[in-house]
């Protein structure tokens, strides 16, 4: 776990590994084949200059997140979790090609490097990305020890930066098609609740009612724009020694084109401490007195970019609603044995304490 002033690295807060390796040693690092990814490395990342060293990098529930470097040279690599999967969330190659393209905008992201959608290569697709340098605010411990001013700055820049992000043009940026965002609420509805039947470990009458008023209340999308799908404070990183600008944004797995709303709301629900849970950490926006209230937050999107937020509440919901189906997935994967790590056996409780947040917002 990092702290503020520390080291981080670009990725999601989704790592469930704990080992060291080189490699080529006797030391398996979970999810990683060494040998097999020292071999990708040679032959298509020139400057690799000798042995690689995978590191794991802790501080979440989704993706494996890893450091790679060759002593000289530092990355980070993404692969999805192990065992069962929330289907079209865990997509590499979609996170590496949502990248590529922010790079040649303003929008503060991490170089690509390759994309690998070879499964055989070290167990599963991949992408890596050079490693950023910063702070990644990932429990309150680290936010209580921030300065409240800074504290503030950091959650302003947060959302300017998700203003800069809705601003990009699509089609400028090489990302036309890359998503489909006429029907994206409907779909993120309806799919979402198909997601829910494949990873389900218990009935819950909740992801029912939740559906069916999603359904019934979907509202009518503005412009489309660049979403990034799971918005929130610890996947962005702070700038080294100045926590009121970010470094990079970071987790793109679930990035498409749609209604950018759609961020807006996930940031705002992980701004309640419902979801402290699935995060496994301290809730970081509570730990602080100088972060902004999710209201605050809110006023300065619209007042940035311009658009109208009438709808809000039903964005909320539908970030409850999706949270719901990524933590059942993380608890069916829990079950199964297949997490590595500590926190996991909490993560089932808030399934039902998000879905009432969202029936909450929808009466």
């Amino acid at each position: 776990m990092t702290g503020p002033g520390s080291d981080t690295a670009v990725g999601s807060a989704g790592t469930e590994g704990r080992t060291v390796t080189r490699s080529g040693s006797d030391t398996a690092v979970v999810g990683v084949d060494g040998p097999a990814l020292q071999r990708h490395f040679d032959r298509h990342i020139p400057q690799c200059a000798g042995p690689l060293r995978v590191t794991p990098l802790h501080g979440g529930r989704s993706n494996l997140t890893y450091e790679v470097t060759d002593g000289t040279h530092r990355w980070v690599l993404r692969r999805p979790p192990l065992g069962v999967l929330t289907p079209t969330a865990h997509d590499m190659d979609r996170e590496y090609r949502v990248v590529a393209a922010l790079g040649r905008t303003e929008v503060p992201v991490a170089r690509a490097v390759l994309s690998c959608s070879d499964p055989t290569v070290i167990g599963a697709p991949f992408c890596v990305v050079d490693f950023v340098e910063g702070t990644v605010l990932r429990d309150g411990d680290e936010a209580a020890a921030l300065d409240p001013a800074d504290a503030r700055r950091s959650a302003e820049a947060l959302v300017d930066a998700l203003v800069d992000l809705h601003s990009v043009d699509a089609a400028d940026a090489g990302l036309d098609g890359f998503g489909r965002p006429e029907g994206y609420l409907e779909r993120q509805v309806r799919r979402w609740r198909g997601q829910w039947d494949k990873v389900a470990t218990r009935p819950l009458p909740g992801i029912d009612e939740l559906h069916g008023r999603l359904a019934r209340a979907l509202p009518v999308s503005g412009a489309s724009a660049i979403v990034h799908g799971d918005y929130r404070l610890d996947n962005v990183i702070l700038a080294p020694g100045d926590p009121g600008r970010i470094a990079a944004i970071v987790d793109w797995e679930m990035a498409t084109l749609g209604d950018p709303l759609a961020d807006l709301g996930m940031l705002l629900m992980y701004w309640e401490p419902t979801c402290e849970p699935v995060l496994g950490v301290r809730h970081v926006p509570t730990a602080n007195p100088g972060f902004p209230s999710g209201r605050e937050l809110a006023e300065r999107y619209a007042q940035r970019s311009g658009r109208d937020l009438g709808d809000l509440h039903f964005y909320r919901a539908l970030a409850y609603f999706k949270l719901a189906v990524i933590a059942e997935g993380i608890h069916a994967r829990h079950l199964a044995g297949r997490t590595v790590g500590t926190g996991f056996e909490r993560v089932g409780s808030a399934v039902p304490a998000l879905l009432r947040s969202g029936l909450e917002l929808l009466p």
